[in-house]
């Protein structure tokens, strides 16, 4: 399997991770979900990676796919007074990766990143790997470690 950004940054800080390839399907409504599925795991365990803007600045929010990402939840974590998505294409050109394989690990720019907190109610979780249909399993502490994340609870159903 080819190497990708992220895979190279976990390998660099000596972080253990499984990699899992599925078959992405261009058709697919939700990325997330269609990880999940392809790979047999309960939907709350996969992670997606969201970019947003908060006071003028990009952040990383980390939420499981099954939620939806809490901006004013994200503006509290990190002490802002708002957030707002933060636009595809900046999100793209900032972290090097395809909307859809944003990785949170190994971007192009070190970005502020919050986790959301039921990460840790499971032993590993999946994020994505670097690009569509490309996950890599980890711990939620390496997680935290590779990004520099805090957690907070950040998701809402």
């Amino acid at each position: 399997m080819a190497a990708t950004p992220a895979t190279v940054a976990l390998t660099a800080l000596g972080i253990r991770f499984v990699e899992h390839e599925y078959s992405h399907d261009p058709a697919a409504a939700s990325f997330g979900l269609e990880a999940a599925e392809a790979l047999a795991v309960e939907p709350d365990r996969v992670f997606k990676t969201l970019l947003a803007e908060a006071d003028g600045a990009l952040v990383v929010g980390i939420v499981p796919v099954v939620g939806k990402l809490d901006l004013k939840a994200l503006s509290v974590a990190i002490g802002a007074k708002k957030a707002a998505m933060a636009d595809s294409a900046v999100a793209e050109r900032k972290t090097g990766y395809v909307v859809g394989g944003i990785s949170p690990i190994g971007q192009k720019t070190r970005l502020t990143t919050v986790l959301d907190e039921t990460a840790e109610l499971f032993d590993t979780v999946f994020v994505s790997g670097g690009r569509r249909g490309f996950e890599v399993e980890l711990s939620p502490a390496d997680l935290v470690r590779a990004t520099g994340a805090v957690v907070a609870a950040i998701s809402r159903g």
